[in-house]
């Protein structure tokens, strides 16, 4: 039977399962290897934890019954994760989240410069969560896989299990905010019961909401 490369134990299917504190590492690192809209991040930061302390870490600290992983029997290979409510999820970010990483990475103090100042900027500022044309999709999500998971459907079944959770904490619907360039995105959340949502102003963003039944 194969062995798993990092850890020699035999390798099995990944499965599915709940986050647990000792997978955050991983998730950051996951979090890292997808952040250029899909591709690898490694070395645009500065500080490696700036993308999983934006993206991962706030929904970890949280909402982590609201985190599933993708575990291919020696890491983490890939993660869904979100808030069922995220006007509330915003005000626990300003309040529960931001004091804990605010002193390693301060606002920037006039108009951001690279993508660390950026990236810094958009941490201070949660309250950009709150779009109102997003009210009637209360819950939304992250969702990230490491290349070689892709196009094997792990994406599906996370998305899935995430769906499921959110309607039972009490969603009706999620949506998402997506990098418009991420083509390979797009087409995986179209095929998934996803439609956009207009926003004004959206920026480089696009908005896709469903519902949280399974059939959409």
């Amino acid at each position: 039977m194969p062995l798993h490369p990092r850890t020699g134990a035999i390798r099995r299917s990944p499965i599915i399962r709940g986050y647990l504190p000792t997978d955050r590492r991983d998730v950051y690192e996951v979090c890292l290897r997808t952040a250029a809209a899909g591709g690898d991040a490694t070395g645009i930061y500065r500080d490696p934890d700036l993308m999983g302390d934006n993206f991962a870490g706030p929904y970890l600290h949280l909402e982590p019954e609201l985190a599933f992983v993708l575990d291919d029997g020696g890491r983490v290979v890939g993660y869904v994760l979100g808030t069922s409510d995220t006007a509330a999820f915003a005000v626990a970010f300003r309040r529960a989240w931001l004091p804990r990483v605010a002193d390693r990475h301060p606002a920037p103090a006039g108009t951001p410069s690279g993508p660390d100042e950026e990236m810094a900027a958009l941490l201070h500022r949660p309250e950009r969560m709150i779009v109102p044309e997003l009210r009637d999709y209360p819950a939304h999500l992250h969702i990230d896989l490491l290349p070689d998971y892709q196009r094997a459907g792990y994406g599906r079944a996370l998305l899935l299990t995430f769906l499921g959770a959110a309607r039972r904490a009490g969603a009706e619907r999620v949506h998402l905010g997506m990098l418009t360039e991420n083509t390979g995105a797009r087409a995986f959340y179209d095929r998934l019961g996803f439609h956009q949502i207009d926003v004004p102003d959206p920026g480089p963003l696009s908005y896709l909401g469903r519902s949280t039944e399974a059939d959409g």
